[in-house]
């Protein structure tokens, strides 16, 4: 199905919509009628993520995109504009993880990697769907931003990922107090151990690093139920706002962590 600017559906935009949580909100958003545009590094990847929200009745747009690079983010985000004619729904998704390595170890060439694509690549993107939002007629959308329960508490060896989640919330909060007057809502979901290539580890061998040194083998969750909790934050009016909503396994080591 064809991307059109004659479609009445909202526009979401996703970024590392290729797989995991990414993958799951993308489809979760087409089934709810939206259309998406799909930004990951990946092009086979986010071509099968296409199809699936083709199958599911919805237009949807394939875009190679490194949210490193400024060029790659600009880009993106005129395509979905010229695609599309606006954008209702941001989520803010691509990110990394480092090895666990004591702080001191971690190379500074890991840390700057882990920054440029967890935080500045949001900030980047945030930037450039405000500058849609504001200017569209009707006004206005939702920006969604993927934290981790790591913006509330760390992992052991885990400084560069946990930095840029903290990092994260003051982005959230500081979109939802500067966007209020152009009806642009900023809102945060923080998860726990949802299934993808991310937290693999956790369920490998003899399993991932706790506080006390130990190793422990972890629940997860379907990134499924990520999708619903985006498409529930998505789905209110502009005059209410989640502005931090968490989804976890529940009986993951997070509540009573360290």
């Amino acid at each position: 199905m064809s991307a059109s600017k004659s479609s009445s559906a909202k526009i979401a935009l996703v970024t590392g919509a290729g797989t995991g949580v990414g993958r799951a909100v993308a489809t979760a958003l087409a089934k709810a009628g939206y259309s998406v545009a799909l930004a990951g590094r990946r092009k086979e990847m986010l071509d099968k993520v296409a199809g699936e929200v083709n199958a599911a009745g919805a237009q949807a747009l394939a875009v190679p995109t490194d949210v490193t690079s400024r060029d790659s983010v600009l880009a993106l985000f005129s395509t979905v504009k010229s695609t599309f004619g606006r954008l209702d729904v941001l989520f803010n998704n691509a990110g990394i993880g480092a090895p666990p390595v004591p702080l001191e170890d971690l190379p500074y060439e890991t840390w700057q990697n882990v920054v440029a694509t967890n935080l500045t690549g949001m900030f980047l993107c945030t930037q450039e769907a405000i500058k849609i939002m504001k200017a569209q007629n009707p006004k206005g959308g939702r920006i969604i931003n993927n934290g981790s329960i790591s913006a509330h508490a760390p992992r052991p060896f885990s400084v560069a990922y946990t930095a840029t989640k903290h990092a994260v919330t003051g982005l959230t909060k500081s979109t939802s107090l500067d966007c209020r007057q152009h009806s642009i809502c900023c809102g945060q979901v923080d998860i726990g151990n949802a299934v993808s290539p991310l937290t693999d580890r956790m369920v490998q061998g003899d399993g991932v690093l706790q506080p006390d040194g130990s190793k422990k083998i972890e629940s997860r969750m379907e990134a499924e139920h990520v999708g619903n909790a985006v498409v529930y934050m998505a789905g209110l009016p502009l005059d209410t706002n989640v502005l931090f909503m968490t989804v976890m396994a529940n009986t993951m080591p997070f509540v009573g962590r360290g």
